[in-house]
């Protein structure tokens, strides 16, 4: 009879556990495989006593849907997950507490199960990587609806595990018993209800699979209480190279090269191109690429909410954020251009505005990795599907060929004009930023804020806070986590959770409102319990500042249940009882000091900025206006030609002597 030892070292050795190269923790658990297996197999899974060191038979290859499930996710490299224990959940749980004993996985606790996706959310965000959190039946799915939803729309990788009643009792309206299958069916990219341990393994490699390639997305995983605890009698471990080579899984896209030419030979004729990049290039790791494109030609870059980093935001190349409350420049560029490169975006009507009217003078070429986003909301010229990361490099090496390898040098010279187009555009429509030593602007607040830190990750919430800080905020790759497609209310404080835990050695930064805040700040119970060094900064208006604002404008200030200040928490009090560091102010020169004495502090901080009420967020695009057409204030609004006129009387050409007065 042969020994568990030597029957797992045989495994070992004909390659049936893939170990990621330079992986710390990976590289632990592959040690304790081979040099003192049996002591972490008595810990793991509970066995009747060995005699002469053999097993019988018939326990040789006993483990459980449990220990099946979190041996998956430390075989593909998966060592942190967020969740909120329960019933049903329980034996996960329980096989849980024998992982972490080991130090194979780390579990942080939430206090909501919605914060729990929102901090695997971020915590892919940041990373890159698969972001996973639990929760059990009933109630504790249902929480996580809007983190999924909030992933979906946004393009993120995350595995949702949720506990259900056991298989007997399924469709018996068992207590805590809910069809989360069904219910997030519309919401996820896949879905698997359980019913047999041993096709665990095999499952949840599928679903980090199917998270991570194509178009990345959620899934959840059901699996019912008894499949947790029930024995598999031939334990088969699986990974990400079974589902690869053995299965013959592949996302392949074959675009076409004749269509890159085509493409080329439309930017020959233009004399005012311009890149519209969107989150699907930060999604493909293809900054780089894009970066080297944009520079061969000298084509400025317009980027989305999901696509802030894509390019360096200091780059004399970059025009900044596009749509709703991009900037005047960027938008203007759109209406302009005769050729717009769409890379990895979706055409959102929040970025396009009337859709009718958004480069309605261009030949529009659109890269993206789902075939469903070309000519979905936006007639095109020439659609390539496939990975963005793929289409650049070979766009790249295309241009390098002979028949263009002088394009780039003629095109230079040709868009000099469009260039001063847009630098007097910059000089005549720039960010705005309040300066006064009296009252505290929402503006100055986030500039200062961020100014210590520049290479911080920002995470944030949804409202006003959200588009200042993305006009003003300038950041690379993968430091900007914020909900984009489905705007979510309370996303910033769980998601940079994640993004703590996803890179530590990095600064992280949450901006957040009064009401925004609101919704998730139990969460500093979670900061506080594993002393997350977040440093989180709330602008304190007293109203759902965006929702005041549309009020304001095209409600005639009818203020309907907008205000949050009767019933607000004293947060320096709140973030006092969760022992958290914390500092209140309206004074500009005391935001200075605090924010200095913050970033020396090596916890969390919150610091409750109480900054002007009126204040609104422009420039703003009128619904069902073009993006060229633009309010810069109450009065002042822009034509398409790029005139200032008084909104009461528009075709009244201003001068800027005017504007300023």
């Amino acid at each position: 009879m042969q020994s568990q030892k030597s029957y797992e070292l045989i495994l070992y050795k004909k390659r049936l556990v893939k170990v990621p190269p330079k992986d710390k923790s990976y590289v632990r658990y592959r040690r304790l495989l081979k040099s003192n297996y049996w002591i972490l197999q008595t810990n793991l899974v509970n066995r009747p006593e060995r005699k002469n060191n053999e097993m019988d038979e018939k326990f040789l290859y006993q483990k459980t849907g449990a220990f099946a499930l979190f041996d998956t996710f430390v075989q593909n490299g998966i060592y942190s997950i967020f969740g909120y224990p329960g019933g049903a959940i329980l034996p996960l749980y329980d096989e849980l507490f024998f992982w972490e004993k080991n130090n194979l996985i780390r579990h942080y606790l939430v206090r909501h199960e919605q914060a729990a996706t929102h901090a695997a959310d971020g915590f892919s965000r940041a990373s890159g990587n698969i972001g996973v959190c639990f929760a059990t039946s009933g109630p504790g799915a249902t929480n996580l609806v809007t983190g999924i939803a909030t992933a979906f729309l946004d393009s993120i990788p995350i595995i949702i595990i949720t506990g259900q009643v056991g298989t007997q009792f399924l469709g018996t309206d068992a207590f805590q018993e809910i069809d989360i299958y069904g219910i997030t069916l519309s919401i996820v990219k896949h879905s698997y209800v359980v019913f047999e341990p041993r096709l665990l393994p095999q499952i949840l490699t599928e679903a980090i699979y199917i998270a991570q390639n194509g178009r990345p997305g959620p899934v959840v995983i059901d699996i019912p209480k008894d499949v947790g605890f029930e024995k598999i009698r031939k334990y088969r471990p699986c990974h990400q190279r079974i589902v690869d080579k053995v299965l013959g899984w592949h996302y392949s896209c074959s675009f076409q090269r004749f269509k890159l030419r085509k493409a080329l030979n439309l930017l020959e004729d233009c004399s005012s191109p311009l890149l519209y990049v969107g989150g699907g290039v930060i999604t493909s790791n293809a900054t780089n690429e894009l970066l080297m494109l944009a520079e061969r030609f000298q084509i400025p870059v317009a980027t989305t909410l999901m696509g802030k980093g894509a390019i360096d935001e200091n780059h004399f190349l970059s025009l900044g954020m596009l749509g709703m409350h991009g900037t005047a420049y960027a938008n203007f560029a759109i209406g302009n251009c005769d050729f717009l490169l769409a890379i990895g975006a979706r055409f959102d009507d929040r970025v396009t505005g009337k859709l009718d009217e958004f480069a309605c003078n261009a030949h529009i070429v659109h890269i993206d990795i789902d075939e469903a986003e070309i000519n979905k909301n936006k007639g095109v010229t020439i659609g390539i599907h496939g990975d963005v990361k793929q289409i650049l490099t070979e766009l790249l090496i295309l241009i390098d060929e002979e028949a263009f390898s002088e394009l780039h040098q003629k095109f230079i010279k040709y868009f000099e004009s469009w260039h001063k187009q847009l630098f007097m555009w910059k000089l005549s429509f720039p960010l705005t930023v309040h300066r006064t030593q009296t009252k505290l602007f929402p503006q100055q607040a986030i500039k200062i804020a961020t100014k210590c830190k520049p290479n911080a990750i920002i995470t944030t919430d949804v409202g006003q806070h959200q588009m200042w800080a993305a006009q003003h905020i300038r950041c690379n790759s993968r430091h900007w986590l914020s909900s984009s497609g489905l705007g979510t209310m309370g996303f910033g404080l769980p998601a940079a959770i994640g993004a703590s835990i996803a890179c530590p050695e990095k600064d992280i930064v949450c901006i957040s409102g009064d009401s925004s805040f609101q919704m998730n700040l139990q969460e500093l119970g979670t900061i506080s319990q594993y002393n997350l060094p977040i440093k989180v900064f709330v602008l304190n208006n007293h109203w759902q500042g965006m929702v005041r604002q549309w009020q304001e404008n095209f409600y005639d200030k009818r203020y309907s249940h907008s205000n949050m200040e009767n019933g607000a928490p004293n947060l320096k009090q709140l973030a006092k009882a969760y022992n958290i560091l914390s500092f209140s102010t309206n004074s500009l020169l005391e935001l200075r000091w605090m924010i200095k004495d913050t970033f020396m502090s090596d916890g969390p901080v919150l610091i409750e900025c109480n900054v002007i009420e009126e204040e609104n967020c422009y420039p703003m695009v009128e619904p069902s206006k073009g993006n060229t057409e633009m309010m810069l204030s109450p009065n002042l609004v822009t034509t398409p030609e790029g005139l200032i006129v008084q909104k009461s009387c528009q075709g009244t050409n201003l001068s800027l002597e005017q504007i300023k007065k």
